[in-house]
């Protein structure tokens, strides 16, 4: 009997050949500047903690209170039975913290994309998105039905061309752009895109899972960075990132996440987000609203990292932000960069990045810096990739 999965071993073959093929490493630790990883600890250059919150002793207490109170699941949609007043609790929070009127909490931020776009754009409807937006922006648009057009990367000129060539042809228009884009650490030019969907009357929406907790006013996010509170129609976040937890946000006008909250199919059909989750994310709100020491430490440590890397002689890419990419172009060459990194002693850990991630021809190692870091640690980086570069010949 011929074997009917045999196309899987030969794409995972040649997945192997071209150097594409994702290696999943096994965590055995808390999250932090040091973990254990396949059973080594290493210095942690890879994980999106960038506050250092996800191990940190009050997100902790809460979770556990939370779970002494509440349970460990809600057992119920959130639109049946399964919104707790924790759940509104954040919400409020958060719509504050972000100077809006409204929030609505989901499990992801994958799932609040796929969330918000289809109420907002459907069949008759054009949605106007930047070529370098993440997967679930795109798959959020596939779900939509609505036609999508692709504007030139952060190009507002371009983007401006396909709204003049489609804008009459549709009922509605929606415009999706990343704040900061999370493989290359650059930022969208939101008050120009702003401006320019003002002329139009186009609805305008922004994920900022790596601008929260990181840009703007004690990290609250893009929109606050560009002085924009309360006029970008809609912001998706993560709390999975700076917040170091877990879930989704979809922030806006009252009238706007009313309508999400009737239509969107992942907060009417799965199940809601732990107590534990959701207290977890109120105590990190609660940690930023009180003080910016984190989000400094961040910067400052970002700062030094990336001075270091280009001191070194690494290309780290156009990135403005604590994304620190070190561009190495072949994608069997960034798969090997990041074996040796964790092959040092001590070890190093920063997974390789490459297509479809990104585009062919730009592979990565994808640093990610924390607030966690010592100036220690950051040296120790330094000096092991530094090495590392010197022996596969990238640096001199």
């Amino acid at each position: 009997m011929p074997d009917k999965f045999s196309w899987i071993t030969d794409e995972m073959g040649a997945l192997q050949e071209q150097g594409l093929r994702t290696t999943i490493r096994t965590i055995g630790s808390a999250c932090g500047p040091w973990m254990v990883v396949d059973g080594k600890r290493v210095l942690n250059f890879c994980t999106n903690n960038y506050l250092g919150l996800a191990n940190h002793p009050k997100l902790k207490s809460s979770a556990q209170s939370a779970i002494e109170e509440w349970g460990v699941g809600p057992a119920a949609v959130r639109s049946i039975a399964g919104t707790l007043e924790l759940h509104r609790r954040l919400e409020e929070r958060l719509a504050a913290f972000k100077g809006v009127e409204d929030a609505l909490y989901l499990q992801s931020g994958f799932c609040a994309n796929q969330a918000a776009i289809p109420p907002m754009a459907g069949k008759g409807d054009v949605i106007f998105t930047d070529r370098l937006n993440h997967a679930s922006i795109i798959d959020g648009c596939r779900l939509s039905s609505a036609k999508v057009v692709v504007y030139e990367h952060c190009d507002v000129a371009d983007c401006e061309r396909v709204i003049k060539e489609n804008l009459g042809q549709f009922r509605r228009a929606l415009l999706i752009t990343d704040g900061v884009f999370s493989m290359d650490g650059d930022m969208a030019p939101l008050d120009r895109l702003y401006q320019l969907c003002g002329r139009y009357g186009i609805i305008t929406m922004v994920d900022d899972a790596h601008g929260e907790g990181v840009v703007g006013r004690g990290g609250r996010g893009i929109v606050d960075h560009f002085g924009l509170n309360g006029r970008f129609d809609l912001e998706i976040g993560t709390l999975s990132k700076a917040f170091g937890v877990m879930g989704g946000v979809i922030a806006g006008r009252k009238s706007v996440i009313d309508w999400i909250r009737q239509k969107a199919r992942p907060f009417l059909f799965s199940s809601a987000v732990t107590a534990a989750d959701t207290a977890a994310c109120l105590a990190a709100v609660e940690l930023l609203e009180e003080s910016t020491e984190l989000v400094e430490k961040l910067w400052e440590n970002t700062r030094y990292f990336k001075e270091g890397m280009k001191l070194a002689g690494f290309d780290t890419g156009a990135s403005v932000t604590p994304i620190t990419p070190v561009m190495l172009g072949d994608a069997s060459l960034s798969q090997q960069f990041s074996r040796r990194l964790f092959d040092s002693e001590p070890g190093l850990f920063a997974m390789p990045i490459g297509f479809p991630t990104v585009p062919q021809g730009k592979a990565r190692i994808r640093v990610m810096i924390s607030a966690s870091h010592s100036r220690q640690d950051l040296d120790l980086g330094l000096e092991i990739f530094s090495r590392v570069g010197r022996e596969l010949g990238v640096v001199r």
